[in-house]
């Protein structure tokens, strides 16, 4: 029987790359998968290709077949169903559906992985928040193994192929189904996927390839955070298992409340609590902003419930130019008691102005802000 040119038949030349042949394959058995095309002359070439890939993908069959030798040759044939033994079940599934975890290819599994992102909470004052600060922090995290340098070897030592699987990280299992015997993988018992045994594990990581340790570093936080916001700092996790590249760390903001302001946003606010003779005849006040000491002028005649605006006296707007404004909601002091000369005082000042038995003003319900500032615009 002339031997087969499995090379041909996959539409390859012959010093074509495993990951080459593979894709070659994947391609024809999409086309000519007898659930696609059923007809006789598209099931024997998908035949064909089925045992042509068999043979290149394994590489002591495809040694053999190209010392001249066809593996096939001696009676092996296509089996049950029209599959070979051994017939690669999980490679025809990723022409279809692709290699499982995204399309890569199988082998043996990197020991290196990322490692963790961190987080850690910063409490800050609402000066620091909105106007931004430096911070040196102390992390405890993983680094890199000095002594193995990730390897998670002994020093002067390297990890063992694995005898069980050979090195590719995966063993295979030839079992019986409705399509005739079928191949499928798993991940080797005893190397974990690797491909390789750490025989002599590095003493100061113990295998792992990164130590525990505490470091220092110093982070800027940009003006205009505030409570609940989360910085990320690339590339400052720890390091992966196996000296793998570092994960992320997060800063998350807390800010801790002020004696006197609240913040909302950018925006400041506050309350100032002035006596009634105040609000009527007008005064100036001396209070402490962000910025230091500064005058608030009460205009007479000033409402419990006003607002007077200080602009640009907020906080740093974040990524932005500018600041927020201060808000000081003004709220009137009406004395609930007053000696006999006080109220004396009063009931004239009732009768200079007419309001001994005022009538008052009745509106439904109860006004609104844009209510209040209608009427703070009618002159009411």
């Amino acid at each position: 029987m002339a031997k087969s040119d499995y090379y041909g038949t996959l539409g390859v030349r012959r010093d074509a790359s495993a990951e080459e042949i593979k894709k070659a394959y994947r391609r024809l058995a999409r086309e000519l998968h007898p659930d696609v095309n059923p007809d006789p002359e598209t099931q024997e070439r998908f035949k064909d290709i089925t045992q042509a890939y068999e043979v290149l993908s394994d590489p002591n069959k495809r040694q053999m077949y190209d010392m001249g030798a066809d593996p096939f040759a001696a009676g092996g044939g296509a089996g049950a169903g029209g599959f070979g033994a051994g017939f690669p079940f999980s490679d025809i599934m990723d022409a279809f559906f692709g290699a499982a975890g995204g399309g890569g290819g199988r082998g043996p599994r990197s020991r290196a992985r990322r490692g963790r992102n961190a987080t850690i909470r910063v409490e800050l004052d609402l000066r620091e928040s909105g106007f931004g600060t430096t911070r040196e922090l102390v992390v405890d995290t993983a680094v890199l193994c000095e002594v193995c340098t990730g390897s998670g070897a002994a020093a002067g030592t390297h990890p063992d192929t694995c005898d069980m699987c050979h090195g590719r990280g995966e063993v295979s299992q030839v079992t019986r189904s409705f399509l005739g015997q079928v191949m499928t993988s798993r991940p080797c018992p005893q190397c974990g996927g690797f491909g390789s045994i750490i025989r002599n594990p590095c003493q100061e990581c113990s295998g792992d390839g990164r130590v525990r340790t505490r470091r220092t570093i110093k982070v800027r936080i940009p003006a205009g955070v505030e409570d609940g916001t989360h910085i990320q700092l690339a590339g400052e996790g720890e390091i992966g298992p196996g000296g793998g590249p570092p994960g992320d760390l997060f800063l998350e903001i807390v800010e801790r409340a002020h004696e006197i302001f609240e913040r909302r946003g950018d925006d400041l606010h506050c309350t100032v609590q002035i006596p009634m003779t105040a609000a009527a005849l007008g005064t100036i006040l001396t209070m402490e902003t962000l910025d230091g000491a500064e005058e608030l002028d009460i205009r007479p005649g000033t409402q419990s419930g006003q607002t007077i605006p200080l602009y640009g006296r907020g906080v740093q707007r974040l990524n932005e130019t500018g600041r927020g404004d201060l808000l000081i909601h003004v709220n009137v002091e009406t004395p609930s008691r007053l000696d006999p000369a006080q109220e004396e005082l009063m009931r004239e000042l009732a009768k200079l102005r007419g309001e001994e038995r005022p009538p008052g003003k009745f509106a439904p319900g109860q006004q609104g802000f844009f209510s209040r500032l209608r009427d703070a615009f009618n002159g009411r």
